[in-house]
C-alpha cells in the first residue's frame, strides 16, 4: 500500500490547484479508514488540513482552509483529491497525503498521529 501525491506547483494568490493522492502498490482506498492531507511550511509544524473517511465519506477541514479547499475521492481510480481555491501566500508548503488505517474519533482526524502511511510531498508555492 503506497500513496503518491501530485499536482503541486506555482500559482498566484487567488489561484487554484488540485492535488491528487493515488493509492498504489496493490492497495485500495477500501483498505484504510481515511485519507488525510497535511502540509508543512519551512520552520513550522506539520498541519492537518483535511481528511475524508471511507464510509460514509465524512469530511473534515482545518479552520485555515475551510470554505476554500474541498476534499473528494474517486474509489474507481483509488484517488483522493484536494481542490484548493482562492490560494493565499500562507498556503505555500509541502503537501502530504497519508492513510488512516483505523477508525478514530472525529476530533482526532487531523492529527498526524492517526496516520501511519505517508506519501512523498508535493510542493505548493503561492507567489505573485
Amino acid at each position: 500500500f503506497q500513496l503518491q501525491a501530485s499536482g503541486g506547483g506555482l500559482v498566484q494568490p487567488g489561484g487554484s490547484l488540485r492535488l491528487s493522492c493515488e493509492v498504489s502498490g496493490g492497495g485500495s482506498l477500501g483498505n484504510v479508514y481515511g485519507i488525510g492531507w497535511f502540509r508543512q511550511a519551512p520552520g513550522k509544524e506539520r498541519e492537518g488540513i483535511s481528511c475524508i473517511t471511507k464510509n460514509p465519506g465524512e469530511t473534515k477541514y482545518a479552520a485555515s482552509v475551510k470554505g476554500r479547499f474541498t476534499i473528494s475521492k474517486d474509489n474507481a481510480k483509488n484517488t483522493v483529491y484536494l481542490q484548493m481555491n482562492n490560494l493565499k501566500l500562507e498556503d505555500s508548503a509541502l503537501y502530504f497525503c497519508a492513510a488512516m488505517p483505523s477508525r478514530y474519533i472525529t476530533s482526532y482526524h487531523l492529527n498526524p498521529g492517526a496516520y501511519s502511511i505517508w506519501g512523498q510531498g508535493t510542493l505548493v508555492t503561492v507567489s505573485s
